[in-house]
């Protein structure tokens, strides 16, 4: 018995999908231009499709589980069911005019032609705001529609923005916030459940660690208490005592957020030495 998983085989959800796995120890050969590939210490096959096909597969079973954007899972409206938003492919899919289009709220577009690639995600926006407008659904290069009379705005995924600008073109409207996710069918049998929840329970040690980080700081001992208050880590702090007299090492564990927060408190508190290091993996 063995999973099957539909990874993106170019484009930008591909990198960080292959690193994903690596991360979680799923060790596999480069397809080199091939569509599968085997996992060498995991029963995992790869198969690298096409990111608009890989909900479609996934929801026939051709693939237990796969890695998406939001996006395109929102715009096929396939029977499958999320299992855990990733972290990484960030992005919003958004509406943008020319940036000569005097814009002050949704309304301004009521009745325009807009250029989407996703014209479902876009209609179901539209209708929960009561707008009324010309949806023209055209693949690739969306970004120019405007430019040779298309349409009067557009609906796409941005990242930077730069593109848009590059188009003469202003963000108006933010549609939907997107990530990638991991997907499964919906109909999986109870052994390949069994290899789904350890694959979920890796990627969530791994999700932990690049979001905390270990630190390590001396300590005066007369401000141990308020220093150890300041960073409670998961239960507490290892407290070690240091060769030098009414000093404390202290280990912890702290969101890489918070540490930015506290750490002038620290520092105010006596705290010395501070390190900050990177966690590979952490299981609570």
């Amino acid at each position: 018995m063995k999973l099957k998983i539909a990874i993106q085989k170019s484009g930008r959800l591909n990198e960080n999908s292959v690193k994903l796995l690596r991360e979680i120890g799923i060790e596999f050969n480069s397809p080199s231009g091939k569509l599968r590939a085997e996992a060498l210490n995991f029963p995992l096959e790869l198969l690298f499709l096409r990111d608009d096909d890989i909900p479609q597969y996934v929801a026939d079973g051709v693939a237990d589980i796969g890695i998406v954007g939001e996006n395109v899972l929102l715009e096929k409206q396939k029977p499958v069911t999320v299992k855990n938003k990733l972290g990484f492919g960030k992005c919003r899919l958004s509406i943008a005019v020319d940036k000569s289009f005097s814009y002050s709220d949704i309304n301004d577009i009521r009745n325009k032609k807009i250029a989407t690639s996703y014209p479902v995600i876009l209609r179901q926006y539209l209708e929960a705001k009561n707008i009324q407008a010309e949806i023209h659904e055209i693949s690739g290069s969306v970004e120019i529609a405007p430019g040779i009379g298309l349409s009067e705005a557009i609906c796409d995924l941005v990242s930077s923005g730069s593109t848009l600008l590059t188009n003469g073109l202003k963000e108006v409207e933010v549609v939907l916030k997107s990530e990638a996710v991991l997907i499964a069918n919906n109909n999986l049998t109870v052994e390949q459940n069994k290899l789904l929840d350890k694959l979920l329970f890796r990627i969530e040690a791994s999700k932990k660690a690049k979001n905390n980080k270990y630190i390590l700081l001396n300590a005066p001992n007369n401000n141990l208490e308020k220093i150890i208050s300041l960073i409670p880590g998961m239960k507490s702090p290892t407290i070690l005592p240091l060769a030098e007299k009414g000093w404390s090492s202290v280990h912890s564990v702290v969101k890489e957020n918070d540490f930015w927060e506290i750490i002038e408190s620290l520092k105010e508190n006596g705290a010395q030495g501070i390190l900050v290091i990177p966690i590979e993996k952490m299981i609570i």
